[in-house]
């Protein structure tokens, strides 16, 4: 075979009904995601570079590769961050944001908490920590006596080099009110790049790390006061929820806070938790 073939996968070439369930068990079973056969035709676009970056020309090759010589020992990160889903924006879901700034830090700082530390455990390209880093930023202006720390992280190893970056296409940044804007937020001297960064101050507040939901511990260090899992839980099976969930309340602090999506529903699960507000939950 010449080298152009295996440099250049096959257009027509199509994942086989035994392959697809292979991938789709691997993937459920590494990070939690489903793949079912209606998701056939988007698994085939987004691998192909995978085709192309390994070298080989069909997804029967890759397979192959994947499951019978050993490759899921270096592929595994690559394959799975081709799968994974990174919808994210600045202040998604705004009303979490205002029930952080208005009711849950108040409450946090009136029971004694003076380091405020909150976990972003699905950060994507970085626009919900850094979110979190303003509000916060905002709110121990004024407070000397008050201090914060922010952990993100996420299963995608793309995506958190996007996020430490702290790059992003300028109409990204529109939903971020014009004052923090002015106040976190540079814009690249060449106009025509329109292009956006976080502030250098304020990325040195956000830690970055590579972690797996599916993981049996989470290790995050001490509890945290704030865990923010958002618009990932609907990628799971309800058994899978259930267990990212508990892993997750076995780091939140009592009187701490739990933020999932607002398209996402804890119902049927047995967690300490209360709900305080819409998809807003406390630790019991």
């Amino acid at each position: 075979m010449s080298m152009a073939a295996v440099e250049a996968p096959m257009v027509g070439d199509r994942i086989s009904k035994r392959n697809f369930e292979k991938l789709a068990r691997f993937i459920y079973d590494y990070s939690g995601i489903k793949m079912p056969p209606t998701k056939l035709t988007m698994l085939e676009g987004r691998l192909r570079r995978r085709l192309r970056a390994t070298q080989h020309a069909t997804f029967d090759d890759y397979c192959d590769f994947l499951f019978h010589d050993d490759g899921l020992e270096q592929e595994t990160v690559y394959l799975i961050d081709a799968v994974t889903t990174n919808k994210t924006d600045f202040f998604r879901e705004a009303r979490h944001f205002e029930y952080m700034q208005q009711v849950a830090l108040p409450a946090l700082v009136s029971s004694g908490v003076r380091t405020i530390r909150t976990w972003s455990s699905a950060c994507s390209t970085g626009a919900e920590p850094y979110t979190m880093a303003m509000v916060l930023e905002e709110f121990v202006a004024d407070r000397r006596d008050l201090n914060y720390s922010i952990l993100a992280t996420d299963l995608s190893t793309d995506v958190l080099a996007t996020a430490r970056r702290g790059i992003y296409a300028e109409d990204m940044v529109h939903p971020v009110p014009r004052e923090l804007q002015r106040k976190y937020v540079m814009v690249a001297k060449q106009q025509n790049r329109r292009e956006v960064r976080i502030s250098a101050e304020l990325r040195s507040r956000v830690g970055f790390a590579r972690m797996n939901l599916m993981d049996e511990n989470y290790p995050v260090g001490e509890g945290m006061h704030m865990i923010f899992c958002r618009n990932v839980l609907i990628y799971f099976d309800k058994p899978t929820q259930s267990g990212v969930l508990k892993r997750l309340c076995a780091r939140l602090l009592p009187g701490g806070y739990m933020f999932i999506g607002h398209s996402e529903s804890i119902t049927g699960i047995d967690l300490p938790l209360k709900q305080v507000s819409n998809t807003v939950f406390q630790r019991i």
